[in-house]
């Protein structure tokens, strides 16, 4: 064969995978592409706020239908992906839809695919695409809600059905444990809640306790070598309740030199909160357990800067930090703003609920 120009070759060869799709339309289907799809939905940016939750179970339950994936399966691998595109908006950035799940050109045409846009499912299969056709249009578009959600399911049963073979899968795409392991964590909080709407947060300390707090992230701490204090530290007497401020599984829970004891919560923002110096725990808490915001979870103590049950070094309080998970690493970020806002959203609630209180039934 003789060489090709370079303004030709592009051309030619997405011409030739065309031809060859076309010819192979009548002989190859997958067994799930045979099955007929429900209607798909082609984007999200007309959807008010408090519609796209219902939209995204819509869209969950209509794949789960097809694919017998459930549905909270696919709705952890989309919010996992949501989060990352939120911490690394710039590498995967894509068209407003309901759907979180990003899949470079590579990995939805296939990487020896020369059409990287392409969107025949036949071609797109030849060379090894993840892309399929969910929404029976015939295309495989890899901003169609339908289509890019129907594909991931239908790369998750090439594994199997079981709970050991969804954690292959997400290996096998994600090749990091990290991913694997908040995958699962979302699974278990929406199939625990059938809900998606777990967003409700709570402040850390009884709104009736004595307490204060100011913004003390980001100040120098020497005890263990120089460091930032990566938190808000709300001080309090002995004992006082802590309550987990999101939905979410205890991830850490135990003896840490420099926050004692301990225990850190990932909620389903991919969000990690870490709540230390405690005097003790709730009885019966776990690594592993779902606990909702409000939840007792531990008491304020003075716990920390030495070997295991070192205690008084301080005054009591609790160190409350956040961190947020690129998908790599994690770093933290200053929590006031958001206790500050939890406090206030607390307090109107609870006048609202003292208004509401002798009001008759209608």
């Amino acid at each position: 064969m003789f060489p090709l120009r370079k303004t030709k070759n592009k051309h030619l060869c997405r011409w030739i995978s065309i031809s060859i799709a076309t010819i192979l339309t009548l002989n190859y289907s997958t067994p799930l592409e045979a099955t007929e799809a429900p209607p798909v939905s082609k984007g999200s940016d007309t959807l008010q706020n408090n519609d796209v939750y219902s939209s995204r179970r819509t869209l969950y339950d209509k794949i789960s239908t097809v694919t017998q994936i459930p549905w909270y399966r696919l709705a952890a691998i989309d919010q996992y992906e949501r989060t990352l595109t939120k911490a690394n908006p710039k590498n995967r950035s894509h068209l407003p839809r309901l759907s979180g799940v990003y899949m470079s050109s590579p990995a939805w045409s296939g990487a020896l695919n020369p059409d990287p846009i392409d969107s025949n499912p036949l071609s797109i299969a030849i060379f090894g695409g993840i892309g399929r056709d969910g929404s029976g249009d015939q295309l495989a578009d890899a901003n169609n809600d339908m289509d890019i959600l129907y594909s991931m399911a239908t790369y998750l049963l090439q594994y199997g059905q079981s709970q050991n073979d969804f954690s292959i899968a997400l290996w096998e795409y994600y090749h990091n444990s990290r991913a694997v392991q908040r995958i699962q964590q979302f699974s278990k909080l929406y199939e625990k809640f059938s809900a998606l709407e777990l967003t409700r947060h709570a402040f850390p300390l009884p709104l009736k306790s004595q307490y204060s707090y100011q913004s003390t992230w980001g100040t120098g701490r020497n005890w263990g070598g120089f460091r930032i204090h990566e938190g808000t530290d709300l001080f309090a007497g002995y004992g006082v309740p802590v309550h987990s401020t999101s939905y979410g599984i205890i991830e850490m829970k135990g003896w840490n030199s420099f926050g004692g004891w301990r225990i850190g919560i990932r909620d389903i923002n991919n969000h990690y909160h870490y709540f230390a110096h405690l005097m003790g725990y709730e009885k019966g808490l776990e690594t592993g357990d779902i606990v909702t915001a409000g939840q007792v979870i531990g008491y304020v103590g003075s716990s920390g800067y030495g070997k295991p049950g070192t205690q008084g070094k301080f005054p009591p309080h609790l160190h409350y930090g956040i961190y947020r998970d690129s998908g790599l690493t994690e770093w933290s970020f200053d929590p006031y703003p958001l206790l500050h806002r939890w406090e206030q959203e607390e307090r109107k609630s609870h006048k609202q609920d003292k208004k509401n209180i002798g009001r008759p039934l209608r």
